[in-house]
């Protein structure tokens, strides 16, 4: 096993060691496990993940230092045991730290004889709009609320449009995920611009720079996939047309789902 692949095997351990902790403990009640990971962990994706997201409806900063306590508590002393790692949990302090309505959690772990090199996994705690209720999955005997499928992929969707800088990550899970979408996606997604003030023409906008510059998204995908996708998933997408096929796919779900209209979302 290459050194990529081993750091890879132990990160997306210590992910599901925070996941279940968070899962098992008083501090993760009503905590919902959503982006990427929920993806890998919960739905068996074929793209890994590096961070951890939460949908959490209080306030994100309690939140955070109950989670900080928690990991600094449980999660770094099995982490020492496991791995041989030292570790570190703290509040993030870079831009936008401020934020009222996101938090993270910067985890960093390392060891003078680990292969891996210093490993990092921010856990962030946001909120997403949902239009269904809590959903409950199960792995291994541990009970983890998350949202449903249908909230899932609508957030990647809106995500596309809702983030100052794209992640191509957001339209590779939209191509991978995209039979999640709910019969009424296209009503329940007009609703959620409302609420979260997306802007049609805003819509309008990132929806013509991904068709103008269609060359740069493709290659910026296909990075996705060489370096976050399972090595015979990436080798069925590059056969099948690679970055180029996601980014279609993708905006076919966008053109069918986002609504289209020439006014604010909220007048």
């Amino acid at each position: 096993m290459s050194m990529t692949n081993v750091k890879t095997d132990i990160v997306e351990q210590i992910q599901r060691s925070i996941a279940g902790m968070v899962a098992s403990n008083p501090p993760g009640r009503n905590l919902l496990l959503i982006g990427g990971f929920r993806y890998r962990f919960l739905d068996h994706s074929v793209r890994v993940s590096d961070d951890i997201d939460y949908h959490w409806g209080g306030d994100p900063k309690h939140k955070q230092q109950e989670l900080l306590k928690l990991f600094e508590r449980r999660l770094l002393p099995e982490v020492r045991k496991r791995f041989k790692l030292d570790g570190r949990a703290t509040a993030y302090s870079g831009p936008d730290a401020d934020n009222p309505a996101v938090k993270i959690i910067d985890l960093a772990f390392w060891g003078t004889d680990s292969p891996t090199g210093r490993i990092e996994i921010p856990v962030e705690i946001t909120r997403i709009i949902c239009a269904d209720n809590i959903e409950l999955r199960t792995a291994s005997g541990v009970i983890y609320p998350t949202v449903s499928d249908a909230d899932m992929i609508e957030s990647k969707i809106l995500a596309v449009f809702n983030r100052v800088y794209l992640r191509h990550r957001d339209l590779l899970d939209i191509y991978l995920f995209k039979n999640h979408l709910h019969p009424d996606s296209t009503v329940r997604l007009a609703a959620k611009c409302v609420a979260l003030r997306i802007s049609i023409p805003d819509v309008h906008k990132r929806h013509a720079d991904l068709i103008q510059h269609s060359d740069y998204h493709a290659r910026a995908i296909r990075e996705v996939i060489d370096t976050q996708l399972e090595s015979t998933a990436a080798a069925h997408l590059r056969d099948a047309g690679g970055g180029r096929t996601v980014l279609q796919a993708a905006l076919n779900v966008i053109e069918t789902c986002m609504p289209t209209g020439g006014e604010h979302a909220d007048d």
